[in-house]
């Protein structure tokens, strides 16, 4: 993989664009974009924690059936 590429900034409507070469690809859609002094950093979207998602979630408001659970039985060893 590379670590440094030169790449041709174009303009794309009202906005600069440029075209992300195949060896600096990132997984998915989307992607966060960030300026720090004159460098622009840009790196995938994190995955939801899974606290995320169920936060995002109903709550279930069936009922639920009575379930059996009796003692196992005793072992000798």
């Amino acid at each position: 993989m590379f670590l440094e590429r030169r790449v041709r900034l174009f303009k794309n409507g009202r906005n600069r664009a440029v075209r992300i070469p195949r060896g600096f690809e990132l997984p998915g859609k989307n992607a966060v974009m960030r300026k720090e002094g004159e460098k622009l950093i840009v790196e995938p979207v994190p995955a939801k924690s899974l606290l995320c998602v169920l936060a995002t979630l109903t709550p279930i408001d069936d009922e639920f059936p009575e379930i059996s659970d009796p003692r196992p039985r005793a072992v000798e060893l």
